[in-house]
Parts: C-alpha cells; sequence; structure tokens
C-alpha cells in the first residue's frame, strides 16, 4: 500500500512540474519595457503619426509592436472586452469606461502625448477653402447650407463622428447627406475624386500621407475653419494648433491596461520622453512637452579654413 501511494504522489508531483513549467512558457509576460512583442490597438484617424513612432521605438529595442488599427468604438469595445490591453485613442477614458476597468480591478494608465487636429477637406478645384464652424453645425442639424454639398467620415463609429456628434447633439450617420466609409484614406480618395464634398480627417493624414496615398493628397485642399467664438479662419497648421487657434484640435493619449512593466509602460515612456515628442514635432503635430533644444556657446569665433 505504502509502495502504491508513494507512487501516486511521485506521479502528482511530476504532473505539477509539467503544468508548472508550461505556465512559465505560455503564461508567462512575453515582453518588458523595452523587449519582447505587444499588440498595440489605434484609432485609424490617428495611425500615421503611430506608425512612425513605433518604427523607432522597434530599431531602439528589442521590440515588435504589432498594430490594429480600427475605428473608435471598435477599440474602446476590444479595450472593455479584454481584446486589447494598449490602445492609443484621441481621448481620454470616460467616467463609466474607468468604473468598467475599476470593477476588474485594472487601472488604465493614460499618457497624453500630443496635440492633434480634425481636418476640413475639399477637392482642390474648390476656389473657397474657408469654412464656419456654425455652418457645418447648421449642416448637420438638417439645414441647408450653399457652401456644402455634403460631408464625408471615415466612418460613423470613428472619432471624428464621435466629435461632430458631441458637438451639434445630433448623430451624424441621421443626416442623409452625410457619407461614412470605413477609413480616412477612403476619404481622401473620394474627395478627390468628387467636387463641392467636404471630407473630415485626422490631420496627419495630409501631413505623413501613406507614398500610394500621394497622389491623391495632390488633389485636396485643407480648409481653414472659423470657430463659433471666433471672426477668423485658422488652418491646422502646427503654429494655429500650438497656439489654441484651430477650433478642432484634439489631444493624443496612449491607455495601458497591461497591469505589469510591460511593452505599453515602456511605449508610452519612448512617447512622453525627449525621442518621441521630436517625432511629434517633426510630424506638424505639437508635442505635449516641447523638447529642449542644446546651445553651445563659444568662448572664440574661429574662421572655417578653406
Amino acid at each position: 500500500m505504502n509502495k502504491w501511494v508513494k507512487t501516486a504522489v511521485g506521479l502528482l508531483m511530476l504532473v505539477l512540474l509539467f503544468v508548472l513549467s508550461c505556465q512559465k512558457k505560455g503564461d508567462g509576460k512575453k515582453d518588458t519595457i523595452i523587449e519582447g512583442k505587444a499588440t498595440v490597438y489605434v484609432d485609424e484617424s490617428i495611425l500615421p503619426i503611430v506608425e512612425d513612432e513605433v518604427a523607432v521605438f522597434e530599431t531602439e529595442y528589442q521590440a515588435k509592436m504589432h498594430l490594429v488599427p480600427q475605428s473608435e468604438n471598435e477599440v474602446i469595445n476590444a479595450m472593455l472586452q479584454d481584446t486589447a490591453r494598449i490602445a492609443i485613442l484621441s481621448r481620454t477614458l470616460q467616467t463609466n469606461e474607468l468604473k468598467a476597468f475599476q470593477a476588474k480591478k485594472i487601472i488604465p494608465r493614460i499618457t497624453p502625448f500630443a496635440k492633434d487636429a480634425i481636418a476640413l477637406i475639399k477637392n482642390n478645384t474648390a476656389t473657397d477653402t474657408l469654412i464656419a464652424m456654425q455652418d457645418v453645425i447648421d449642416f448637420l442639424k438638417g439645414k441647408q447650407v450653399s457652401a456644402i454639398k455634403g460631408l464625408v467620415f471615415d466612418n460613423p463609429n470613428s472619432s471624428t463622428a464621435r466629435y461632430f456628434s458631441e458637438l451639434t447633439g445630433v448623430a451624424v450617420s441621421s443626416n442623409k447627406q452625410v457619407f461614412s466609409f470605413k477609413t480616412n484614406e477612403d476619404v481622401i480618395k473620394y474627395v478627390a475624386a468628387n467636387e463641392g464634398m467636404i471630407g473630415v480627417i485626422g490631420m496627419n493624414w495630409i501631413y505623413q500621407a501613406p507614398l500610394a496615398l500621394e497622389e491623391e493628397v495632390h488633389k485636396i485642399k485643407v480648409l481653414s475653419v472659423k470657430g463659433t467664438q471666433s471672426i477668423d479662419y485658422f488652418a491646422p497648421t502646427q503654429d494655429n494648433l500650438a497656439a489654441g487657434n484651430y477650433p478642432l484640435a484634439r489631444h493624443l493619449y496612449i491607455v495601458n491596461c497591461q497591469g505589469y512593466s510591460g511593452l505599453g509602460m515602456g511605449f508610452a515612456s519612448f512617447l512622453g520622453g525627449e525621442r518621441g515628442q521630436r517625432i511629434i514635432l517633426k510630424s506638424g503635430l505639437v508635442p505635449e512637452r516641447m523638447p529642449s533644444r542644446h546651445i553651445v556657446i563659444r568662448n572664440k569665433i574661429t574662421k572655417d579654413k578653406n
């Protein structure tokens, strides 16, 4: 009897060691702050700047970031369903979303890293490149506006559609003269081929357009916008964003719900650090913290040799 007990105990120990070994290999943390693999869900309207940041981050560290571009609603839902642990959005989390995470004992780390804008675009045959936000609001509320033939959004679930819905109090999908596709690239292509339509896209799709889209970008014009409380029109330039003049500005955030010191934390530190902020500055967006400039003062001026 003792022999059988000892054998059973031995087998049980072997099984436990096997299970623990599998857990270490399969369930262990696959990433650290600067190395490993991670999936990042990205608001599609800000994809180009995120691609630039990831490209540099991957060259500096032994990290591989898999980007999943989706509409804002899809990204949020993926996070709430625990499909996504790292996300980049054009808004912070709302109170009900934070409560949902708290109920799961998850505390999201939210880091702002840039200031972006929503750009309004027209076909380059347009002679008028000015538009008043009040006209856009009136149009979305169903009023006839001579300056607007139709509005084109990337996706009814996107951050740009949500922005204008909140601005007007009306769902953009309820207007028959509002069209939605799937991506910002689709919007640019449609506006480039159709006169009189106004496209609504993320500004970085203009400044950092993919090579395959450059021909269409040359066929559009970016409009200057007058806010509801302004008397002047402002283009979505870096200077106007930094000065707070452009009325359709928005902040960009990385949301990390990994719960440990992984690539989510490392990438967030990179985005908010010196190198990541310089990439933002060169992209035409506005960094959350202006990168420092090192000035070397020489006591003696020497002439260059010919």
